[in-house]
């Protein structure tokens, strides 16, 4: 199990939390742009949800940096056991936050068809922050696998 693709120490690994942190980056910094965000619950609990991947992915991508700088192994099940617990909480955030807002676009711009009667509203900007978090949820949800797998073969 010590060639999984997105394992911690690895530069596929790196590649993963690097990407999760710049899509979660890239959603807030969207919806953040979009006026009027803050008007819906659900957008900030989105902007929360982002905030904690980036911090998380972050995080996990400098250790990665130290890992392969100094060539340690960072697949003790302690450590792999805390990866696993991490990804899942901020997997089920993301996903939660990712949904909620979706349903708030789809709610506004197909069932009240605001977007389409009101230019003041910038839908656009609402649904590629969406689409970024969906696309970060997805990664963080790879990288959760993985380290579910990784800390099924060690034990």
């Amino acid at each position: 199990m010590k060639d999984l693709v997105g394992r911690p120490g690895s530069v596929s690994g790196l590649v993963l939390r690097l990407g999760q942190c710049a899509f979660a980056a890239s959603a807030i910094g969207v919806m953040v742009g979009a006026l009027g965000f803050s008007t819906f619950t659900a957008f900030c609990y989105l902007i929360a949800s982002m905030g904690l991947q980036v911090l998380w992915s972050f995080g996990l991508a400098c250790l990665d940096i130290y890992a392969l700088t100094r060539k340690r192994d960072l697949q003790n099940p302690i450590l792999v056991s805390l990866f696993v617990v991490g990804d899942w909480v901020t997997a089920t955030l993301t996903l939660a936050a990712a949904c909620s807002s979706a349903g708030i676009i789809v709610l506004y711009s197909r069932d009240l068809g605001f977007c389409k009667e009101q230019h003041h509203l910038p839908c656009k900007k609402f649904q590629i922050s969406v689409a970024f978090a969906f696309i970060t949820w997805a990664l963080t949800a790879i990288s959760s696998h993985v380290m579910f797998w990784i800390l099924l073969a060690s034990v």
